[in-house]
């Protein structure tokens, strides 16, 4: 979906033509977790599927380190640094448990809806309604960024090869490296050499989706290397482990994915360009079922419970918090709250979302 000479040109033209744009010293990273329930990231193991046989083959192991004797506990075990630390930094929605929801305005409740809803901050029923790989006629804040400030200073990175569709590379001239692409962000460097060579050379249990460690190192090979300003990065390993119904798998993959986001945390606190300046904005594109126990597998608009999400954020800007209750957000208040952040035009009109106050 792109050519070599492409990107040279835009990075020539991001050089030349956006200089003078004055921006401010905001960065963000937007972050999901595709497919994650907010029962686990906030209660931890689910009693009802860790006991059941069907969806865990060894169950010992994964009471050793994944269960304890209460809520707070569990969701410790399983998402240490939300729980340790970003708790005590951030703001966290969407414990149903404690009155905080957040939900979905798309009525489709899987990916592409809920990513296109999460992106360009309203949803779109109509034109985005299947997970096919079809181009989004919809302008996100990542192609409004490059549009407005800097296409080599935003960027996105996901294991699912639909972004280069979501996002739109070609009109938006967003560099998207998802799926199982290589990098091509020329010239390579060591890392980025590696990972290609790597990435090659170790199978995916899944025909559209990576490995999350891939996804995250080629997005820490272009951070290193461009500093943007605005990176979405979107895990998907917690969804296709669901639907495997391999609880375990995706347990290790939720935990995984917290110390991965810790590390980009770590990473930013240690490097100039992002050390306070940075605002994390972390959630999901769509809930699971929970009634019967076997629909934690699913989700669609005909499995409850899909449309029940989170969102986490912290860093700078946000008061500390911690968990909220008694509150209702939706999905489609993400992309107005990264506009705001940037001084980007806001989009108004019937079914786009509000940004959120993080006061």
């Amino acid at each position: 979906m792109r050519s070599i000479a492409l990107y040279y040109f835009i990075f020539l033209i991001a050089h030349l033509s956006f200089a003078q744009n004055k921006i401010s010293n905001q960065k963000i990273f937007l972050i999901t977790l595709d497919g994650l329930r907010w029962q686990e990231l906030f209660t931890g193991a689910d009693s009802l599927i860790i006991k059941n046989k069907n969806f865990v083959k060894h169950p010992n192991e994964l009471y050793n380190w994944a269960w304890a004797s209460t809520p707070e506990k569990r969701r410790s075990l399983l998402m240490p640094f939300v729980w340790n630390e970003i708790v005590k930094i951030g703001q966290i929605f969407g414990n149903r448990n404690l009155g905080s929801k957040v939900n979905l305005t798309n009525k489709m409740l899987f990916s592409f809806p809920g990513y296109n809803e999460i992106l360009t901050g309203k949803a779109d029923d109509k034109s985005i309604n299947s997970n096919d790989k079809i181009l989004n006629p919809n302008e996100t804040v990542l192609e409004q960024y490059a549009k407005n400030y800097n296409p080599i200073k935003v960027a996105a990175f996901a294991s699912w090869d639909v972004f280069d569709y979501i996002i739109n590379e070609e009109r938006s001239k967003v560099y998207t490296n998802c799926g199982f692409e290589p990098s091509y962000d020329f010239p390579l460097n060591s890392d980025e050499r590696l990972l290609n060579q790597l990435q090659k050379q170790t199978p995916s249990p899944w025909g559209t989706v990576r490995l999350d460690g891939f996804t995250h190192q080629f997005a820490k090979a272009y951070i290193r290397k461009h500093k943007p300003n605005l990176i979405f990065i979107s895990y998907g390993e917690t969804d296709d482990f669901a639907h495997d119904g391999d609880y375990e798998s995706y347990l290790k993959s939720t935990k995984n994915t917290d110390a991965l986001i810790k590390d980009l945390w770590k990473f930013c606190q240690g490097n100039n360009h992002y050390r306070d300046k940075t605002t994390f904005i972390i959630s999901t594109d769509h809930g699971r079922g929970t009634n019967p126990i076997e629909n934690w597998k699913s989700h669609g608009k005909d499995v409850a419970g899909s449309d029940e999400t989170w969102l986490i954020i912290f860093g700078k800007n946000v008061k500390a918090k911690g968990e909220v209750s008694n509150n209702q957000i939706y999905n489609n208040q993400i992309a107005p709250l990264v506009r705001q952040l940037m001084n980007l035009p806001q989009k108004y009109g019937s079914g786009h979302g509000k940004s959120l106050s993080l006061e």
